[in-house]
């Protein structure tokens, strides 16, 4: 026992020591943030579990004990004066081992997803919560069935997230931790993209949002090009649904030989590496668009 305790305490241990380093790291922009917090939360939860665990191993200990205690007065004929409420401790470390025993089953199951059991335990309801730039946006559910097989019931996950190929691929049955991350990806992202849509319309007025559909994975800006008064259409092509930035972009105008010019094309770089409306903060400094 010395040993195990041993064990999970050294365990334990890296688990915050990891927590605390990625606390102390600079925070990434985008759907890597929402990423890190939610890694850093399921080692807080899994650190929570090892402690229930120690302290299960040591109420196991003194059941051991007690009954053992109790064994010995029986055969020797005595009776305890607090029997009863021996009993009642007993009953009630009984109680905590089972439950503790279903948390660390389901934490095991979901990987540190908040999970509330439905149906008298015959399903989970997940919750997978969405970030963007440190800011908490929806919170979607899953409803799943645990027995017989998994099976997902109920969810309110938008239409557009492909979540039948999702549960394919990761091939839920067997590890629905995959799922749930990637699934987790694709919603981070989706939240994100939608977020930065809607700085753009917040913040820059002079920009004109041309087209943009439900997934928010095409989005055409109009700009004003200051000295010339040229019109100038952006199109932003997010192919990686589970990323905020575009893998590509696309200037249009009159001028064609603006499109690919030195500035345009550090405006193309820019707006591949950096949220939409943070690049067209940039843009505006340097003087390219109105």
């Amino acid at each position: 026992r010395l040993l195990v305790s041993a064990g999970v305490l050294g365990h334990l241990s890296r688990l915050e020591v990891q927590v605390r380093s990625r606390k102390s790291r600079p925070q990434p922009q985008g759907s890597r943030v929402a990423e890190l917090k939610a890694n850093a939360e399921a080692l807080r939860t899994q650190a929570e579990q090892l402690r229930a665990e120690m302290e299960t191993h040591k109420n196991l200990q003194k059941l051991r004990t007690s009954m053992d205690r109790r064994r010995t007065r029986e055969e020797d004929g005595e009776e305890g004066m607090d029997e009863d409420s021996e009993d009642s401790e007993l009953l009630r470390l009984m109680a905590r081992h089972t439950q503790l025993n279903d948390l660390l089953y389901a934490h095991h199951i979901i990987g540190g997803y908040n999970a509330t059991k439905t149906r008298q335990g015959k399903g989970l309801c997940l919750s997978l919560p969405t970030a963007y730039d440190g800011v908490f946006l929806e919170t979607y559910n899953l409803e799943i069935d645990v027995k017989p097989a998994l099976r997902i019931a109920r969810h309110n996950i938008p239409p557009f997230i492909p979540l039948s190929s999702l549960v394919e691929q990761s091939s839920m049955q067997t590890d629905i931790r995959t799922f749930l991350d990637t699934l987790s990806q694709h919603l981070n992202a989706f939240s994100g993209r939608k977020q930065q849509l809607k700085l753009v319309k917040e913040l820059h007025k002079s920009v004109e949002v041309m087209e943009s559909n439900a997934l928010c994975s095409i989005l055409v800006l109009m700009f004003t090009v200051p000295k010339e008064k040229t019109a100038v259409l952006c199109t932003l092509d997010y192919t990686d649904h589970t990323r905020c930035l575009p893998t590509r972009v696309q200037f249009d105008s009159e001028d064609e030989a603006l499109a690919d010019s030195p500035d345009w094309n550090k405006n193309r770089s820019l707006l591949t590496e950096t949220p939409v409306h943070k690049a067209l903060l940039a843009m505006r400094k340097m003087g390219n668009i109105v």
